[in-house]
């Protein structure tokens, strides 16, 4: 069984025991999460209102900052040129579970 999960405006599809990265949640390591899935599938196809009955648990393992970006800026004869670079925070949960 898998569902597909929305947080931080992106969707996921997760299953349970997977571990993934999405953006910057409150909560220390070790706290649950409960989130609401959009879409189930499994042996059966659910979403909308049918998706909404289940419940998807997941478990806060680590905060930390993705891997730097760098944005570069050139503008061709004026000799205009800029670097600047950004890491992304991010927050990595743990599904424990489908649960409908």
């Amino acid at each position: 069984m898998f569902a597909i999960i929305q947080t931080g405006g992106k969707q996921y599809r997760v299953s349970e025991g997977d571990v993934i990265r999405v953006e910057s949640l409150k909560g220390e390591a070790g706290d649950k999460l409960d989130l609401k899935p959009i879409f189930v599938g499994g042996d059966k196809a659910l979403f909308g209102d049918d998706a909404g009955k289940f419940t998807v648990n997941a478990e806060v393992v680590e905060h930390g900052r993705g891997k730097k970006i760098y944005i570069r800026k050139y503008k061709s004869g004026i000799q205009y040129r800029r670097r600047t670079g950004h890491r992304q925070d991010y927050t990595a949960i743990k599904i424990l579970g489908i649960k409908g």
